[in-house]
């Protein structure tokens, strides 16, 4: 008797333990899968920003050097004319590839929401281009508006002599062709972000607007666009941090030419950190450019973390 109520004052023992074993490994088991992940994080992309802000006030140039030199390289940067060009060019790319983006975007987003034939293969046709690398995206832009291969041979050979479309080749509107190419691939994108917000939209305010008279253009106009404001913002912030960031299909369409005339920040900093043996310089570009994204991305955390407080 007195081990038979012994195995069974056991057992409830064992059962908690168990159940105590399961429910730390239930606690524990998701950090410890994530901790690999975390750690690299750390390690590779904040550590190496730490890194690279450390680089952009030293001397580094072939090598990394530890010899702090204070804000030396950034008055350098600020007087060397080939930057001052690549923000230039910035300037031109990124405001024109926003606002022909947000624009197309919004056109054909508009259309497909007229619920026309065949709307899926539309859509497919402009989200294609997403789906390319900018690599390929550049190469193939490169190849078409070449002089000698592409549009002004194939308008040429069909009878228009006097067809010219050299802008490739021109440095004063070279800059125009990378906004073509980066238009192409990413305003079907743009496209797929507002036709999503278009779907969200109830359709008794619509309905409604048209009781009291309102025509169509006049309801997106006055109701349907304003209320699409935090698609507006996204589609802001995502096309800011490609333009800043833009760098293989400056390599890919141009090399940064003819000259430096298509240069970017991004091809910049690799220039000068990776062919140029100028570390320290392109450590300081690097950092102005996390300053540029960070200008963008700090006033978006900073609306939404409102907005959820709010709500």
């Amino acid at each position: 008797m007195r081990a038979i109520s012994m195995g069974a004052h056991d057992r409830p023992e064992a059962t908690a333990k168990a159940k105590g074993g399961l429910a730390w490994l239930e606690r524990w088991l998701p950090k410890m899968v994530l901790a690999p992940t975390f750690v690299m994080m750390l390690v590779f992309i904040y550590g190496y920003i730490i890194w690279t802000a450390v680089l952009s006030m030293t001397n580094s140039r072939f090598l990394p050097s530890y010899d702090f030199v204070g804000l030396l390289q950034y008055e350098k940067l600020f007087e060397n004319d080939r930057w001052l060009v690549a923000c230039t060019n910035l300037g031109v790319f990124g405001g024109l590839f926003i606002l022909v983006c947000l624009a197309l975007g919004v056109f054909l987003a508009i259309l497909l929401d007229q619920k026309i034939r065949q709307e899926g293969a539309i859509r497919t046709i402009y989200l294609y281009p997403m789906a390319l690398s900018f690599i390929v995206t550049g190469t193939a832009w490169k190849w078409m508006l070449n002089p000698g291969l592409g549009l002004e041979k194939v308008v040429r050979d069909m009878g228009f002599e006097s067809f010219t479309f050299d802008w490739i080749v021109d440095p004063d509107m070279a800059i125009y062709t990378l906004v073509i190419a980066a238009v192409w691939q990413s305003s079907g994108f743009v496209m797929a972000m507002f036709l999503a917000g278009l779907r969200g939209i109830d359709s008794s305010i619509i309905q409604a607007a048209q009781i009291d008279g309102a025509s169509m253009p006049k309801i997106y106009r006055r109701i349907i666009l304003p209320s699409l404001r935090p698609v507006f913002f996204s589609a802001f912030i995502i096309l800011s941090h490609i333009a800043i960031k833009s760098f293989d299909l400056v390599a890919a369409m141009t090399g940064g030419g003819p000259g430096y005339s298509t240069d970017l920040p991004a091809t910049f900093m690799y220039a000068h950190s990776f062919t140029r043996s100028q570390i320290g310089l392109g450590s300081a570009s690097a950092m102005l450019m996390l300053g540029g994204v960070l200008a963008i991305l700090i006033p978006y955390l900073y609306s939404e973390l409102r907005g959820s407080r709010n709500g």
